[in-house]
């Protein structure tokens, strides 16, 4: 876990400074038509560092982890993103992401098979939920045209 977290802070480390260069109008524009902006896009990737926050640690202190589903576009809806400031949402995604990287690193290596099943979804691994969340994380920055250097 120790390379995966070290991967999530290169992908910090490196998107960072890009995402601060972002203009806040260039922010708020949709990146496909009917699409969501970078704000919402980010702001997806905050809620997705908030429910892989509790997934980890609750799978690291229980046998099993039942979780919710996650409804994506209720979430961004609901949280308002395109109205946030996008250097807090920057700065937010970052401080959270630096933080997830200091959690998956120091998962119980007795801990990434516990079973986890999110919603209606088959059970997949805490090991898996952490890789997968990272590949998630940088799918997601490449749609921005944020890449790893």
């Amino acid at each position: 876990m120790k390379t995966l977290s070290k991967k999530l802070l290169t992908l910090v480390d490196a998107a960072t400074p890009m995402l601060e260069q972002v203009d806040d109008s260039l922010s708020t524009e949709p990146m496909l038509a009917g699409g969501w902006s970078r704000k919402q896009l980010l702001g997806h990737l905050i809620d997705s560092a908030s429910n892989n926050h509790q997934r980890f640690v609750r799978a690291s202190l229980q046998e099993a982890l039942n979780f919710p589903g996650y409804d994506q576009n209720g979430n961004v809806r609901a949280q308002h993103f395109q109205q946030a400031a996008w250097h807090q949402l920057v700065m937010l995604w970052s401080a959270y992401n630096r933080f997830l990287a200091h959690v998956i690193a120091h998962l119980p290596e007795k801990k990434l098979a516990t079973a986890c099943r999110i919603g209606v979804e088959n059970p997949v691994t805490l090991e898996f939920l952490a890789t997968d969340y990272v590949a998630h994380l940088s799918h997601h920055l490449s749609q921005m045209g944020i890449t790893e250097s």
